[in-house]
C-alpha cells in the first residue's frame, strides 16, 4: 500500500467548533503512516461492509472526477466533504465528536480514496506535574482518544477511483424524523448492496428455513450452503443463487425452487458479489446446538463425510449425532 496524501478535519458537535485543516498529514511520520495503513488494511477485509456504485446524478462522483483530473485540490475537496458531513450530522440525533480522515492511496495497483469517520472516545491517562512542592503524578481524563489499529472504525467509505466501486459502513441517524445513512445517501449518493456478512447470513437462514419446511436435516442443508461458498470462492468472487440452490437441494426441484423464491423475496440478486476472504472465514465451520444444550462446531466439509460425523434418525423421531474417528479429546 502506498499512501499518497491524507488529511484530518475535526468535527466537534459537542462544542459546536470544528477545525478544518489547512495542511495535509505528515506521512513521513511513522506514527501517522502506521495508523492509517493498519486501519485501511483492516477495512479492506471487513465482512460487514456494504458495496455500491455512484448514482448518475451524484455530485460527489463529479467532484471526485474533478479532483482526479487536477481541477480540484485535495485540501479543498476534503474541506467540502467535511462541510457536507458537518451540516447533516449536526442536525441528527448522534452528535458525538468525529475526526474525518481523508486518504488518497494505491492498493493492489488500484487508486483509492477513503473517508474514515472516527469517533473520539474519552479515556483516562496519567499526567506528571512539577510545582514548588516537587514532582507528583495525577490521573486525568482525555476527551479525544482515537481507536488503535486493532479497534474497529464504525463509519467509512472506500472508493476505487478506477472502477467506481464503493465499499462502506455507516451508522443510521435520525434527521428530520427520517432514518438516514449519511455517507451513502447524502454525501456519496450511491446504491447500497448487502455486505458479505449479510449475504452469508441470509443464505444460511434461507437454507435452514427451506430444509425445516420440507422436513430434511437443517444442519446438512446449511453445511452444503457453506461448503459451496468456500469452494466457489477459490475460483470466483461472485455467487450464483441458482447454482447455490442446485448444490444444496440437488435431489429436490421443489426445494430448489422454494429456496430461489425466498432469496428473491429477500431482495438478493441472482449473482452476488462477495469478498472472498470474509466469505471463507464466515463459512468454513458450522455450530450446531441441540435442544438438550449441547453445542459442537464442525468443519463444513465433514458434514458430507460419514467417516467423521453421521446423523441418525431414530424411530421415536429424535436425532442422534455420531462423531467418528476421534483420536484425542481436548478440554477447553
Amino acid at each position: 500500500m502506498i499512501i499518497k496524501r491524507a488529511i484530518l478535519h475535526i468535527l466537534d458537535f459537542n462544542s459546536g467548533m470544528s477545525v478544518f485543516s489547512q495542511n495535509e498529514l505528515d506521512l513521513s511520520d511513522e506514527t501517522v503512516s502506521t495508523f492509517l495503513q493498519k486501519h485501511i488494511e483492516k477495512l479492506h477485509k471487513d465482512s460487514a461492509r456494504k458495496s455500491g456504485n455512484f448514482n448518475e446524478e451524484s455530485g460527489f462522483a463529479a467532484a471526485l472526477t474533478e479532483y482526479r483530473n487536477g481541477a480540484l485540490e485535495f485540501i479543498d475537496f476534503t474541506t467540502q466533504i467535511a462541510n457536507v458531513l458537518y451540516e447533516n450530522i449536526s442536525i441528527s440525533d448522534k452528535l458525538e465528536p468525529i475526526d474525518l480522515v481523508a486518504v488518497d492511496y494505491i492498493n493492489d495497483e488500484s487508486d483509492y480514496f477513503a473517508l474514515l469517520l472516527i469517533t473520539n472516545k474519552s479515556a483516562y491517562t496519567h499526567q506528571v506535574i512539577t510545582d514548588e512542592s516537587g514532582i507528583h503524578n495525577e490521573i486525568m481524563k482525555h476527551y479525544a482518544i482515537l481507536p488503535t489499529p486493532s479497534q474497529k472504525i464504525d463509519a467509512y467509505a472506500i472508493i476505487n477511483m478506477q472502477s467506481g466501486e464503493i465499499y462502506f459502513a455507516d451508522k443510521k441517524r435520525q434527521i428530520d424524523g427520517n432514518s438516514v445513512f449519511v455517507l451513502p445517501q447524502i454525501l456519496l449518493e450511491c446504491s447500497s448492496g448487502a455486505s458479505t456478512k449479510e449475504v452469508v447470513k441470509i443464505v444460511r437462514e434461507t437454507a435452514n428455513e427451506v430444509a425445516e419446511e420440507y422436513g430434511v436435516n437443517t444442519a446438512v442443508a446449511v453445511s452444503k450452503a457453506k461448503s459451496y461458498i468456500v469452494e466457489n470462492c477459490e475460483e470466483s468472487d461472485t455467487i450464483s443463487t441458482e447454482e447455490l440452490a442446485e448444490n444444496i437441494f440437488s435431489e429436490s426441484p421443489i426445494m430448489r425452487e422454494a429456496f430461489e423464491k425466498k432469496i428473491e423475496e429477500k431482495e438478493i440478486p441472482k449473482d452476488i458479489k462477495i469478498e472472498k476472504a470474509s466469505a471463507v472465514r464466515a463459512s468454513k465451520s458450522q455450530k450446531i446446538k441441540t435442544d438438550t444444550g449441547i453445542e459442537i462446531t464442525v468443519p463444513v466439509e465433514y458434514f458430507e463425510d460419514d467417516r467423521y460425523i453421521e446423523f441418525i434418525n431414530n424411530n421415536d423421531g429424535t436425532i442422534s449425532i455420531a462423531l467418528k474417528n476421534i483420536g484425542k479429546l481436548t478440554n477447553r
